[in-house]
């Protein structure tokens, strides 16, 4: 099953796609909050589930080493909006270390019957 995990910069999503290939899962971090074409995150990898990670622009700033203002917070949004609405699990990451995102990502996972691909 193919994983697509969108949120805003900093939110912890080629993070989290390291750790779901590491473990097995067909994972892949869309960058969705780059592009104006609300349903990219759809066309460029044809998810079968859609992860959204979240994060407040305090958390961004501090994981980004950025001081981005709260205007460039809000496009992203904007440009998340479609994926956001059909997420299939939302995470709001603020005060989860990657471990905790990972464990609660797969948790989701298990519970929806989706399971890493079998090793060859």
């Amino acid at each position: 099953m193919r994983i697509a995990i969108v949120g805003p910069c900093g939110a912890g999503k080629t993070t989290l796609q390291n750790n779901l290939v590491r473990l097995g899962y067909e994972a892949r971090a869309i960058a969705q909050e780059h592009s104006g074409a609300q349903a990219m995150w759809q066309r460029v990898t044809r998810p079968d589930v859609a992860i959204y990670l979240d994060a407040a622009l305090a958390t961004i700033n501090a994981r980004r080493g950025v001081h981005w203002e709260q205007s460039y917070l809000d496009e992203m949004n904007r440009r998340l909006a479609h994926a956001r609405a059909h997420a299939h699990f939302y995470l709001d990451t603020n005060a989860l270390t990657p471990a905790q995102v990972s464990a609660r990502v797969v948790a989701f996972l298990a519970s929806s019957e989706i399971y890493p691909n079998p090793k060859e």
